[in-house]
C-alpha cells in the first residue's frame, strides 16, 4: 500500500527524491503519467500493467475511450530510482502539473500522485470544504 503525503523539492535537473517507504513498492521500476487533475500519476510495474490492459481494452470507436487512453499512454514514461531514490521527471510532465521547486508526493493505495504544493494546497482545501457533500454522495454508492 502507498500511503501518506510527503513534501520534497525537485532538483534543477528535474529530479525528485521519493519517500524512502515507497522505494520498496518502486525498485523493480515504475511508469510516471499524466494524471487527473493535473497532478502525475506514479504506478509500480504490476499496477501499470493491470492500468494498460483495461486502457486498452476500452472501445476505441469511443472520442472519450480515445482520449483517455491517450491522455495516460501517451504521457507515460518509465523511471527507475537512482541511488539516491530519486526519479527524474520529463520536462512535458513537470510542465503539465505545472511543478516548479516544491512538490508534494502522496500515497493513494496503488499509485503516487506528484502534485505541485501549491496546486496541491488548493485541491485539498476545496476537497476539504465539501467533505460532508462528497460522502454523502459516496454513502449512495454503498460507500
Amino acid at each position: 500500500m502507498l500511503l501518506g503525503e510527503y513534501k520534497h523539492s525537485i532538483d534543477p535537473k528535474g529530479r525528485i527524491a521519493l519517500p524512502a517507504k515507497f522505494r520498496v513498492q518502486l525498485k523493480e521500476g515504475a511508469i510516471i503519467t499524466r494524471g487527473l487533475d493535473h497532478c502525475l500519476f506514479v504506478f509500480g510495474m504490476k499496477e501499470w500493467e493491470k492500468l494498460a490492459e483495461k486502457l486498452i481494452a476500452l472501445p476505441l470507436a469511443q472520442a472519450n475511450s480515445r482520449a483517455f487512453a491517450r491522455l495516460m499512454l501517451a504521457g507515460a514514461s518509465d523511471v527507475e530510482l537512482d541511488g539516491q531514490g530519486r526519479i527524474l521527471i520529463p520536462d512535458y510532465l513537470r510542465e503539465y502539473a505545472g511543478l516548479s521547486k516544491l512538490a508534494v508526493v502522496a500515497g493513494v493505495m496503488n499509485r503516487l500522485e506528484v502534485w505541485d504544493e501549491g496546486t496541491w494546497k488548493r485541491y485539498k482545501s476545496r476537497t476539504e470544504s465539501a467533505s460532508d457533500e462528497i460522502a454523502e454522495q459516496l454513502g449512495a454508492l454503498g460507500i
